[in-house]
């Protein structure tokens, strides 16, 4: 009976993070309200984690984008199987910047995340986690392994 429980509560937490399946696997690249804001959701490497990961995504029309000057707010976040939040990757390259109401132009990007809590400091738990790009209001869902 326990099994069955938290196989709903998986169900639930999972339909709660993923608003359809062609978005929440990332196949499609989605514009948004005429505006012509794409985004794309790549799948994190390595994959399972074991210490850190990388996860690429795409904001915008990249690489032909129509209006390079545009910004669009960005928000990266990983979280548990009970919908708490883990952690918050950082933008890889010059900025390092925590991905949270990010404004970045459209482009290719990769953030990078060390598994690690970010409140506590402390390694993750072995399981499964999701992380959550937003772009402009307009979520993409994937899930990753953390083995350790």
């Amino acid at each position: 009976m326990k099994h069955l429980w938290r196989a709903l509560l998986l169900v639930l937490v999972l339909g709660a993070f993923m608003p359809s399946r062609s978005a929440a696997q990332g196949t499609q690249p989605q514009t948004g309200g005429g505006q012509g804001a794409g985004l794309q959701l790549g799948q994190n490497y390595p994959n399972p984690v074991s210490q850190d990961t990388r996860i690429p995504f795409v904001v915008g029309d990249a690489p032909g984008c129509t209006d390079p000057g545009r910004q669009h707010r960005v928000s990266l976040r990983i979280y548990n199987l009970l919908a708490q939040q883990v952690a918050v990757p950082v933008l890889q390259g010059d900025a390092n910047a925590p991905i949270d109401n990010a404004l970045l132009t459209c482009g290719v990007y990769v953030a990078y995340w060390d598994g690690k809590y970010s409140q506590t400091g402390e390694d993750v738990a072995s399981g499964i986690y999701l992380f959550r790009l937003e772009v402009d209001g307009k979520p993409l869902v994937k899930k990753m392994i953390v083995r350790k």
